[in-house]
């Protein structure tokens, strides 16, 4: 365990640094979506794609990076998968063609999982065992800072000077975070001794298992929500035109306070209470968003509830460190995988269900379908634990009712 100290505090900065690099990178994406389809010619199902690839690349890179990383001292791995994240937003950027652009983002898309996962484990390994989501939380902020500074900036970008300076950007911070870490993270051995395969037990854990089912379906509301938003509003109410621009940034606010909240009510109250808390916010916030269609002023105000009810993260993230064992670098970067997952699943029964003919309120009544579906996902995981009543759980794992 590495001391809360200068050294320390430089470390998470660089790391956070990365972390607002994959935040910009992934949420600018999906607004320079329209640009990018124009520019290359294409429908925009078809830029659509590029998106997809990005997100496949995460669940395939997981348990690849974390593999091919076992052996390797965390800081030189971290710097490795953020150093290669910088390069391969920089070539999405440089290179013609569709074709490019998709293998780049696809590419991009492989250490996303491993590094926030393995930087967010780092963080909280350097803390005391009960401060273990706060060093969490102080990394995972980079990324929701990133949608109030860095995705609007790339947006920015894309619109007034062209789309491909909105991946050259994140690819630029991205390296500036590989030399960070290089320069500024204490050097922490790795493990000559470990065998890559066996990562892979993680797979085998059914505590692992659940609480990776927990994130893919309990997160999905935020992202059904939050990928129609600005149609939503564009649809239902005649706000001016800086009401979008302030609804994402107000979502990213949200999102940064609400990250820094989990840590402390993840640490107050164990993972399993935390996380319930969690996952109840999400699906009343949700529902608000149902409610606030058609005012763009309550709308505005409920795209900075989801963000900020939305600490889910914080408590599944420590739950994974708890009960990974020796498969702690695949758990935590599956993760992330498992929140890409949700990223595909919440705005695919969205969608659905407004062409379904259920309208713009559709979204948020999904949301909290998923929220109530991810907290039933993990009641059930709990009720098992207990029925097993192995002693290797701890105490507060399994609260009483």
């Amino acid at each position: 365990m590495m001391p809360e100290n200068r050294e320390f505090r430089n470390a998470i900065l660089a790391l956070a640094i990365g972390a607002f690099a994959i935040g910009t990178s992934e949420f600018a994406a999906m607004g320079l979506l329209p640009y990018f389809a124009a520019d290359l010619g294409i429908t925009d199902p078809q830029a659509g794609h590029v998106i997809s690839a990005y997100a496949l690349g995460v669940v395939i890179g997981a348990p690849l990076t974390s593999m091919m990383g076992a052996k390797l001292p965390r800081r030189r791995y971290l710097a490795a998968l953020i150093a290669f994240y910088g390069i391969m937003n920089l070539l999405a950027a440089a290179l013609p063609g569709l074709a490019a652009l998709t293998v780049m983002r696809f590419l991009a898309g492989l250490p996303h999982g491993g590094f926030l996962g393995v930087a967010m484990l780092y963080a909280a390994d350097a803390l005391p065992a009960g401060q273990r989501a706060r060093g969490a939380a102080q990394v995972l902020m980079g990324l929701t800072i990133a949608n109030i500074f860095g995705v609007p900036l790339a947006g920015a970008m894309g619109q007034g000077i062209g789309w491909r300076w909105g991946f050259a950007l994140p690819g630029l911070i991205a390296l500036i975070s590989a030399w960070a870490i290089l320069r500024l993270a204490p050097r922490v051995g790795g493990d000559p001794d470990a065998r890559p395969l066996d990562e892979l037990q993680a797979l085998r854990n059914p505590r692992v298992l659940w609480t990776l089912a927990v994130g893919a379906i309990g997160f999905g509301g935020l992202f059904a929500v939050y990928s129609y938003l600005t149609a939503a509003i564009l649809a239902t109410s005649d706000g001016p035109g800086w009401a979008i621009p302030l609804a994402l940034a107000v979502f990213g606010l949200g999102g940064t306070l609400g990250t820094w909240f989990a840590g402390r009510v993840t640490e107050r109250l164990g993972t399993a209470r935390a996380a319930y808390v969690s996952l109840a916010a999400m699906a009343v916030t949700q529902g608000f968003a149902a409610l606030a269609v058609g005012n763009w002023v309550l709308m505005v105000v409920s795209s900075f509830l989801l963000a900020a009810g939305a600490g889910l993260v914080i408590p599944l993230q420590t739950r994974l460190m708890d009960v990974a064992g020796e498969a702690q670098t695949l758990a935590a970067s599956l993760h992330h995988a498992a929140f890409n997952a949700a990223n595909a699943l919440g705005p695919f029964l969205a969608g659905a269900a407004i062409s379904a003919g259920y309208g713009w309120t559709a979204p948020g009544w999904v949301g909290s379908l998923l929220a109530i579906g991810g907290l039933a996902i993990l009641l059930v995981s709990f009720w098992l634990e207990r029925r097993r009543a192995t002693p290797d759980i701890p105490a507060e794992l399994c609260p009483a009712e």
